[in-house]
């Protein structure tokens, strides 16, 4: 079996390790093995945080949804069981958008629900 020298693609994997951690403190962004323990750490919480990004902001939709729904009369709840009842199919960041860009919108869209459900006043 002949013998493998990894020159140029160690050199190329280290050099993209150090790229990737410029930026870093001290000897996190200079120091190979600092580097990299660095930037896999960085890269875990990168990963966590696109999966909390969704969270935080369908949890934002619904709070931008429930405020509208309290200043046309009615709860968050009864709104979207309404919206299912009308057959209205909008996600949450359509109607948090409507919601806050458009009042005339969300309350035509409030009364439809409340035609729709009427337990829903």
């Amino acid at each position: 079996m002949p013998r493998v020298k990894r020159g140029t693609h160690r050199r190329a994997s280290r050099k993209k390790t150090l790229h990737q951690a410029s930026g870093y403190f001290l000897t996190k962004s200079k120091l190979y093995r600092a580097a990299q323990e660095a930037v896999e750490r960085g890269l875990k919480f990168a990963y966590t945080g696109r999966k909390q990004k969704k969270r935080t902001f369908r949890s934002l939709w619904i709070v931008r949804i429930s405020a509208a729904c309290k200043q046309n009369g009615i709860s968050y709840s009864k709104f979207m069981h309404g919206m299912k009842l009308a057959g209205i199919t909008l996600d949450r960041k359509v109607l948090a958008d409507v919601a806050l860009h458009d009042d005339a919108g969300f309350r035509m869209l409030t009364e439809k629900v409340k035609a729709a459900a009427p337990s829903a006043t």
